[in-house]
């Protein structure tokens, strides 16, 4: 069976392409999508595309609206949305797609430290699996993807 999977979350760590790798390695016929990375890039699409702004407020609103046309675009594509959350920064957005994927039915697993267990519990709750590390993500989709 094949899947198409859409990584949310933080983007201060290498985690994205633990997952891939391990996809790649294991030969999962799975599809990966995920947002822009780039954080200039990201914050910085709106003015690029439709023009400066001098007020922060509506440069925000621009780019975030353009990115939430991929974002929601991916996160509807997809069989399963996989939502790291980082230790350092609040991931406002990908507890956002946490609640699009779960309102849309599409199954979560969330990924983060234990000590980010109690300030995610509601989006914990509502994941299938609540993972720790990248390697357990792996473990999950080969175990999901044997015949």
């Amino acid at each position: 069976m094949s899947y198409t999977i859409y990584l949310s979350g933080e983007i201060h760590s290498d985690w994205r392409e633990k997952i891939s790798l391990g996809i790649a390695e294991n030969r999962l016929d799975i599809d990966v999508l995920a947002p822009i990375t780039d954080h200039d890039s990201s914050d910085n699409v709106g003015p690029e595309i439709l023009g400066e702004e001098t007020n922060n407020f509506w440069k925000d609103h621009k780019s975030a609206k353009i990115n939430a046309l991929r974002t929601n675009s991916y996160i509807s594509r997809s069989d399963i949305v996989i939502i790291k959350f980082g230790d350092k920064y609040r991931q406002w957005n990908a507890a956002f797609d946490a609640g699009i994927a779960t309102g849309l039915g599409i199954p979560i697993i969330t990924l983060h430290s234990p000590e980010l267990t109690h300030p995610l519990k509601e989006i914990d709750a509502a994941a299938l699996a609540v993972t720790e590390s990248p390697q357990q993500v792996i473990d999950i989709l080969k175990y999901i993807s044997r015949p």
